[in-house]
């Protein structure tokens, strides 16, 4: 079986022949027609989560896919041969850069008539992230006030769609030549960063998701109000997400100092900080693919490519200037 993967980390992405993918009681086996491509998968070639995430070599890379189920197991109820799926597979199973993968059935769920499969393959990893941010640890809700950077990339265009469909006021920061496309989106307030601080010019704001980290996320405290909450996917990652993980205790002590510095001036401005690495869950997806199918979220593919480029996307990852998801498709 084709596939894309590394043999230590650092190295370039290369075209590997693997064996087929087991089948366990509980997982599906699911025909990949488009996979979305991810920082977190750059991020995890280049070794930045060796420490959290020991994976095992050689590793096929990629977080996303939208298929067709050829194969069920034993004990699998919800699914059967034919189905056209979409998931987001476990952090311990991750490989959709390849022509096949099973799936638990737990992090599986039916692709939403209304898309394609290329919008599909674009969706679980951003739309699960924007969802645990701002329903499960956000509560937000009408009357809400949210910021949320880079809202022309990946998180962003579908975060600020599920912000406007809670009830939210959505704030979001982007270049200028990007700030009429996150208008379209429903973006309420937008902030050229490049022309302006928004921690000068924004209040009161009940949430921040940010995925830009740093000195960014350090302003970003400025603009809650007191109880607000900054919600970082870029990181430091702190001690929550430590015991989420089952990490041992000289982990969990790393990851407290990490974070230390952020948390620290959180509690001096009455506000919080956490960490969010998304998790796997068909059961969400379901209920995206309910918001996707009534219109209220809409996918945003910048670029649909080859599956054969899958190695060169992937590192001008970090370049940016595509709008949403680039993904790759098995012709």
């Amino acid at each position: 079986m084709r596939a894309f993967a590394i043999t230590k980390y650092k190295e370039p992405l290369r075209e590997v022949d693997v064996p087929e993918p087991a089948v366990g009681d509980h997982d599906v086996l699911v025909q990949v027609h488009a996979a979305g491509l991810n920082l977190l998968d750059e991020k995890i070639r280049l070794g930045e989560f060796k420490q959290i995430l020991p994976y095992r070599m050689p590793l096929i890379l990629g977080n996303d896919l939208a298929g067709v189920v050829l194969s069920v197991g034993s004990k699998v109820t919800l699914f059967q041969p034919g189905d056209e799926v979409f998931a987001r597979p476990d952090k311990g199973r991750i490989g959709t850069f390849a022509e096949r993968i099973a799936v638990a059935e737990a992090d599986l769920a039916i692709k939403p008539a209304s898309i394609s499969m290329e919008e599909a393959g674009a969706l679980p990893l951003v739309a699960l992230t924007a969802w645990q941010a701002l329903v499960e640890r956000g509560h937000v809700g009408p009357g809400s006030k949210v910021l949320i950077h880079a809202g022309a990339g990946g998180v962003g265009s579908i975060a600020i769609q599920l912000a406007k469909s809670l009830g939210a006021t959505v704030a979001t920061t982007v270049s200028a030549a990007n700030g009429d496309f996150v208008r379209d989106l429903g973006a309420d307030v937008v902030i050229d960063y490049r022309a302006e601080d928004f921690s000068e010019s924004l209040r009161d704001f009940d949430l921040v998701l940010d995925s830009l980290g740093g000195e960014n996320l350090e302003r970003s405290l400025k603009v809650l109000k007191p109880g607000g909450k900054a919600i970082g996917i870029s990181g430091p990652p702190d001690a929550g997400f430590a015991r989420e993980l089952g990490a041992n205790p000289v982990l969990r002590g790393v990851m407290s100092v990490l974070s230390s510095g952020i948390r620290r001036k959180a509690r001096a401005l009455g506000v919080t900080y956490e960490f969010l690495f998304m998790r796997a869950d068909g059961g969400q997806l379901r209920q995206i693919a309910a918001l996707l199918d009534a219109g209220h979220i809409k996918p945003v593919v910048g670029r649909v490519a080859s599956f054969d480029e899958t190695p060169e996307l992937l590192t001008a990852l970090e370049k940016g200037g595509v709008r949403g998801k680039t993904v790759v498709t098995h012709n």
